[in-house]
């Protein structure tokens, strides 16, 4: 799993609740750090050959950054790869990152990380189509 901060936001803390309890549900978890741009991002998921991408934005540029992470993973042929989000995200945006092929989002109401890992297990199952 590949934990990414992109963009200007400084504010790692969630990013890294989630990174360290995923590590501890079994996940093997790359984290590069803040202020990643989404072409780094897509490096990294390319290089690790991750399974699962989380995004987490606090900036409120997650419509910019998002699909910019989306087309560069189908433009390295990962389309295949979930990619989640996290964040201070309006319910009308998350409806739109969905559309535009974003498996889950995850918001503040979305505080219980166990919760969290079990979604995360359910998108790779259903990108594998296991379920």
């Amino acid at each position: 799993m590949l934990v990414g901060k992109p963009g200007l936001d400084g504010h790692s803390n969630g990013a890294e609740q989630v990174a360290v309890r995923a590590r501890d549900a079994g996940f093997e978890v790359i984290y590069q750090g803040i202020r990643l741009t989404p072409e780094q991002i897509v490096a990294a998921a390319v290089a690790e050959d991750v399974h699962l991408v989380g995004l987490s934005i606090l900036s409120g540029s997650h419509m910019e950054l998002v699909p910019d992470v989306l087309d560069g993973l189908r433009e390295a042929g990962l389309e295949e790869i979930p990619v989640i989000v996290g964040g201070i995200i309006p319910d009308s945006d998350g409806k739109r990152l969905k559309e535009l092929g974003v498996a889950a989002v995850f918001t503040p109401k979305d505080f219980g990380l166990t919760q969290i890992m079990d979604g995360f297990v359910d998108v790779i199952r259903a990108a594998h189509g296991l379920d």
